[in-house]
This record gives structure tokens, sequence and C-alpha cells, in this order.
């Protein structure tokens, strides 16, 4: 069994399963063909993509990564509208997934593989196989969803000669069944302390408050316990009016945060660093346009938005014209 996995019930009867089960043993293809010889384009390819930078892999003696036992014979997981007689799965394996996804499990998703490598494969060297269908595992149950677990064993030749095996295992399953409806992402909730406490008493009223040393009257935002110009230590605070610009801005793309996103999906979305009128700077998002509209020297207006029912934040909203 699959870590993760579990029997949907050991004592329950599945009629499908013994019908599935009759398939192990019966080929999956015979005497097929690889569609190209082993060449060097792929194998470049497939070093370039892997970070591969072996001296094995290039030159005039070149052979291919052992890995890419499977690249050779790679195909479909679909059943062939036009089955190659060189290439095509056979009947009975077209069958199984047949069978599989009549009765609902159409969803599929690799496991795992075991390979076992015989001799290099080189650049010219024509590939043969022959694959069996190994095993079909009784009804287990994933956090995917329900389904069975088909494994395969390929045997490879190159020039006729054996090569090496290839066990794949795949899990046909049913999905398990998502609710309709989303739960929706809450923003993160800000971090108050006794430093900062006074702005978020402010904005619980709409006012967005800005320190002011009462020594040399600095303004200072973020809220620090003192002053950066003077260290005086005493502060009182004065009202931002709520206009300012876009001083500067980033849109970010991913990772993916559907809270930060107006549409609640995770898309794109910017945020600004900006310049309000009293010279202070504050980071936000701005509204009211799309996030690609977003430019440094936007003007924007101060608006306190509800993100849920226990969150309000300070937000930016674009001036008309902008």
């Amino acid at each position: 069994m699959k870590p993760g996995a579990r029997d949907v019930r050991a004592d329950a009867p599945d009629p499908l399963y013994e019908q599935l089960a009759a398939y192990a043993g019966r080929p999956a293809a015979t005497a097929a063909s690889g569609k190209d010889p082993v060449n060097a384009p792929m194998i470049r390819h497939w070093c370039e993509a892997m970070g591969d930078t072996s001296p094995a892999y290039r030159g005039p003696d070149a052979v291919a990564p052992p890995t890419m036992l499977q690249a050779w014979t790679m195909r479909g997981l679909a059943p062939d509208p036009e089955p190659d007689d060189r290439t095509g799965r056979s009947p009975a394996y077209d069958g199984l997934l047949r069978l599989l996804d009549g009765a609902g499990y159409t969803s599929v998703v690799a496991t795992d593989c075991e390979q076992e490598y015989l001799r290099p494969l080189r650049p010219g060297d024509l590939i043969t196989y022959d694959s069996v269908i190994e095993s079909v595992s009784p009804r287990k149950t994933t956090k995917l969803g329900t389904g069975y677990f088909v494994t395969t064993r390929m045997d490879v030749r190159a020039n006729g000669e054996p090569a090496g095996t290839h066990r794949f295992r795949i899990l046909k399953y049913r999905p398990v069944e998502r609710p309709t409806q989303r739960k929706a992402p809450l923003r993160p909730r800000p971090v108050i302390n006794r430093d900062n406490a006074g702005f978020w008493a402010g904005v619980a009223e709409h006012r967005l408050l800005i320190q002011r040393c009462t020594r040399c009257a600095t303004l200072r935002f973020p809220w620090l316990p003192g002053c950066n110009a003077c260290a005086g230590q005493e502060w009182d605070t004065v009202e931002a009016s709520g206009e300012g610009t876009v001083f500067s801005h980033v849109v970010m793309h991913h990772p993916s945060f559907p809270a930060f996103d107006p549409s609640g999906e995770g898309g794109p979305y910017a945020v600004a660093l900006v310049e309000l009128v009293e010279g202070v700077r504050i980071v936000g998002n701005v509204v009211g346009v799309p996030y690609d509209k977003v430019r440094v020297g936007l003007p924007v207006r101060l608006e306190f938005q509800r993100m849920d029912p226990d969150l309000e934040l300070p937000v930016f909203r674009a001036s008309e014209g902008g």
C-alpha cells in the first residue's frame, strides 16, 4: 500500500476490482519501438533542463543519462485514437483504462517509478520494449480521492540487448468532492504593541495619526518609541490630511495571496509606498485602478476599507484624472 493510502473496506466486496485484477499479467505493449533512436539533441535538452553538466553526456563518446530510460518510450495516458503498431499500447491496457474511466475513476496521477539499468544507452541505439500490467491494487482511499494503483513493468532493449527495466505506477481515482462555497480568505492580523497602539486606535476612528516629536517637531512614520532626529522621548500626534502621491510601488505576482487580491482569486496586486503631503511615507494598497495602472507620482487619497468583520485598514484610492 502506498503511503497515505488505505483500503476503503477490507471486508467490502468490490466487483470492479475482480475485473481489474484479471488484467494483471497481461501485456501492455509487445515488441514496441521508441519513436526515435537515442540522439544527442534530446540528451542535450535533458541535461540543460536538469542542470547536469557531466562530461559523460557530451562529445563523441557521450551516453544518455540513465534516468532518461523512460524518455525514449514515453507515451500519453489516454487511449490512442489511432494506434501505432510500433508504439501503441495493447488492447488490454487500453481496456483497463476504459474500464476505470467508465466506473468514474477518470483522474490520473503518477505516483512513483523504479528503474534498473543494465547497459548505457548511446546515440544511435534503437529502442524496443515489452511492457506488462504487473498489478492492480484493491481500491484505496487517498487525500486526492478513491481509486486504484496500476503498476506496469517495461523491459527495455537497445539494439536488441537488455538495457533496463522500468516500473511505473499511476493512481486512477475519483476526485474528492470539494465544497462549492469557499470561505473568504482573511488578511493577516496586524501586530499591535505599546509602541503602535495609538496608531491603530486612530485607524479605528478613521484617523491616520502621525507622531510628532515635541522637542524638534519632526514628524515620523511608522511609529517609534523615540525621535530619530533628536532622540527625544516625548511626542504628540497630528492627523494626516489624507492627500499623497505614489512614491514607489511593486506588483506582487507570486506567491499567491487571495486575501490581498480584490477579486479573492490570488491574482497580482499593487503595493505602494505613498508619500503624504506632510512628508512622511506609508506602505499601503492602492485601490480604484487596476494593479498595472499604478505608477510613480499617481495622486491618491486616504480612505478606510473594511477587509472583514474584524479588520479595517487604511488604503489609498487613486484620484480621478490621476
